[in-house]
């Protein structure tokens, strides 16, 4: 058989195999999250093992600049306000590339963090590494994490609710369903929503 025959039926079998194969990118409701170490606005590092007495911790990639988290800001502040002291902690990352997002730098975050007093972290994933981990796609992105024995498994994935513009007109608040749900042993009602917002400023690779 001709070298160019071979390479072909190489090709041809490597393709079928792929073909049934769905290649997995982020994390899905169910999986276990891999610890992280990130810098706070207030210079010190932060990782979910330091959540180690916590019941779970409620993840929220988001920024500076985009529309929607303006939008939400004040609801992850009150979320936060309402379960950390049930356990359920917010931890706020900032994934956006600074010099495609102007606005999203270090410097504006803990800006932003003082003018807001955030009453939660709010880390810089420089890398980007963790929000392409997750699977994070959007500002804000949220993913709930519950405790199992040691580890952190993701329990809900997406949007804050079904109302950007306007809180109290709400009438699907799911992570706060999610939550709750967790805090009574209860099933959660949805498990995974679309998120909405801004794309994330990745870098150029």
């Amino acid at each position: 058989m001709k070298k160019a025959s071979v390479m072909l039926l190489i090709a041809v079998c490597l393709s079928s195999l792929m073909a049934g194969r769905v290649i997995k990118t982020g994390y899905d409701v169910g999986d276990k999250v891999t610890d992280f170490k990130l810098k706070n606005t207030n210079g010190k590092l932060v990782s979910l093992s330091d959540y180690k007495n916590d019941k779970g911790v409620i993840v929220i990639f988001d920024c500076n600049t985009c529309p929607y988290s303006k939008a939400y800001n004040d609801r992850i502040i009150a979320l936060n306000k309402r379960y950390s002291s049930n356990g359920f902690p917010v931890i706020a990352i900032n994934a956006n590339d600074p010099q495609k997002s102007p606005g999203d730098s270090f410097t504006d975050m803990v800006d932003q963090a003082g003018q807001k007093n955030y009453n939660f972290p709010y880390l810089q994933d420089d890398t980007q590494n963790v929000a392409r981990t997750f699977g994070a796609t959007n500002t804000p992105h949220v993913f709930v994490l519950r405790r199992e024995k040691e580890d952190f498994v993701v329990a809900y994935i997406g949007a804050i609710d079904n109302n950007v513009r306007d809180a109290s007109s709400a009438d699907k608040k799911y992570v706060e369903q999610a939550v709750d749900a967790l805090l009574l042993d209860k099933p959660i009602p949805t498990t995974k929503t679309k998120a909405i917002g801004c794309g994330i400023k990745w870098r150029d690779i």
